[in-house]
């Protein structure tokens, strides 16, 4: 299993705010609706389009205020993976945030996307960390 790890972000809130955030498929929706195809989405579990392929997600765990870990439900995702959100307290108001992802990929798949989830782990990472900074709801 690979595992891919973003760059840590900086976020000016609290471990608490930030995991009530993400911890629910249905606190993404306003974030995340306009950005992907057919979004449904539950506290538990939430499907999507994304380049014309359905995925489905379900929360595996949850654990308050440090991370929650997210898998691929039945007949969703074609590889196996486990996706973590890590939040580490700095102070109050200062929160790090960054992003691990183990993936089963095939030599194949590996030389074809690894260093594409890379970037996409980073990017997703900066764009939670800007979205949160900006007071705005994810």
């Amino acid at each position: 299993m690979q595992e891919y790890i973003s760059k840590q972000q900086q976020v000016l809130r609290s471990a608490e705010d930030i995991f009530a955030a993400i911890s629910r498929f249905d606190r993404l929706t306003p974030a995340l609706a306009d950005r992907v195809e057919e979004w449904q989405a539950d506290e538990e579990h939430c499907s999507f389009k994304a380049k014309g392929f359905t995925v489905k997600l379900r929360m595996e765990e949850r654990i308050a205020p440090k991370h929650v870990k997210i898998v691929g439900d039945e007949g969703g995702v074609p590889v196996d993976f486990a996706f973590w959100i890590q939040l580490h307290k700095v102070s109050d108001t200062d929160t790090r945030l960054r992003l691990v992802l183990h993936a089963e990929l095939n030599m194949m798949m590996k030389m074809m996307i690894g260093s594409k989830l890379q970037g996409a782990l980073d990017q997703i990472a900066e764009g939670l960390a800007r979205a949160m900074n900006g007071n705005h709801a994810i």
